[in-house]
């Protein structure tokens, strides 16, 4: 049985590969034509915004997970 620590550990290195992914996207976006990225994935996997230059990338679903697990943590750290 995995201890808490490990269970952590685990969920830690998951989300600094997210935010890798996530500090990858506008790199990868800025490159890439935008009919390879916004034709092929849907738009709650992948947002793409661009304008004058400007690109913002972001994950509308990594977000709502993320909101969700902060509310989760707050109901159960006053719990």
């Amino acid at each position: 049985m995995p201890s808490v620590l490990e269970s952590l550990s685990t969920v830690g290195w998951l989300l600094l590969a997210f935010g890798a992914i996530l500090i990858a996207l506008p790199l990868l976006a800025k490159y890439l034509p935008s009919a390879v990225i916004a034709d092929r994935l849907p738009p709650l996997l992948l947002y793409v915004y661009r304008k004058d230059g400007f690109v913002f990338v972001t994950s509308p679903i990594l977000v709502i997970i993320s909101l969700i697990s902060i509310l989760w943590a707050l109901v159960r750290g006053r719990a």
